[in-house]
């Protein structure tokens, strides 16, 4: 692999994962408006964007290409409408989630989902944990069950966001679509329900306020959803996967920090305690992921 690509590939990647990390700010920033306004206006502005992103980048053509494909094959168009209200339901719970000082909750969510994944593997794709990965997994439940006995709070906020993200990329493997014309779909799906709901609510206001601040914050959330969808688009092409993994911890870490320091929400010895649990699963799911790729090479 060509050094000047991976590096490429790295720039675009970390860019990513550091703007998904400072979405919290963004949304947070946001809580003047409820967060079900924002999760539609969200859904609209991103369809508007990327519908506008393929039409500037001459893709038009190949896009209704591949959405006809999609029409005639029963299976695929089943997971991208699942896809669209799994991705949904996880828009919705993060934003009310940071509006509701619950960043440190979402952040274990996203610590937690890799190893969700594995799990989905196992009970659906029916794959085989090695060892190391069945004691990743059983540090996470221990971490899970440690909060909600010690804390007395189930994090069901966590437990949501890495589910759901697990069934989201488990329905995009199955669809198997390029992730510019994924999301199109996606939201496009989601776009007249959402617009129905901002009529319903507001009529022709569609929810905007006073502010003129404001309403740029709405027009910009599609901007806000796409870039790092598209930065991670690039970034794949040219890294390998195993870079990624490490990668993608850049954004619950970043989210962590701004919880905790930013947003001033409790971190006590039980989350500390919890995240410990979490962390050490994580680094032997990566250790796991390396020894499995050394042997395959």
């Amino acid at each position: 692999m060509d050094r000047q690509q991976v590096n490429k590939g790295i720039m675009f990647g970390v860019a990513a994962y550091i703007i998904w990390g400072l979405l919290p700010i963004y949304w947070k920033v946001l809580d003047v408006v409820r967060a079900d306004v924002v999760f539609a206006h969200r859904i609209l502005w991103s369809f508007l964007f990327i519908l506008l992103y393929i039409a500037l980048t001459n893709r038009i053509s190949p896009f209704l290409t591949e959405l006809k494909r999609i029409l005639n094959h029963k299976k695929i168009f089943l997971a991208i409408v699942a896809a669209s209200i799994v991705i949904g339901a996880n828009w919705l719970v993060f934003i009310w989630a940071v509006q509701s000082n619950y960043v440190i909750q979402a952040s274990l969510g996203y610590y937690m989902n890799p190893l969700m994944n594995v799990l989905f593997g196992v009970l659906i794709l029916q794959e085989r944990l090695s060892r190391l990965q069945q004691i990743s997994v059983a540090l996470a439940a221990d971490g899970v069950i440690y909060l909600t006995v010690s804390y007395n709070v189930f994090p069901w906020v966590s437990i949501i966001l890495a589910t759901s993200f697990a069934i989201y990329g488990l329905l995009k493997k199955i669809a198997n679509l390029d992730a510019t014309f994924s999301l199109m779909i996606e939201t496009a799906v989601l776009t007249p329900f959402a617009l129905l709901y901002l009529l319903y609510q507001f009529g022709g206001s569609l929810g905007f306020q006073s502010l003129v601040s404001t309403n740029l914050l709405l027009l910009s959330t599609g901007v806000a959803t796409a870039v790092p969808l598209l930065l991670f688009g690039v970034a794949v092409i040219h890294i390998p996967l195993s870079l990624t993994g490490f990668l993608q911890y850049i954004a619950p870490t970043l989210m962590l920090i701004i919880g905790v320091i930013l947003y001033k929400e409790p971190f006590t010895m039980d989350h500390f305690i919890t995240f410990l649990f979490i962390w050490s699963s994580v680094v032997l799911y990566m250790v796991s992921t390396f020894k499995r790729k050394r042997v395959r090479y």
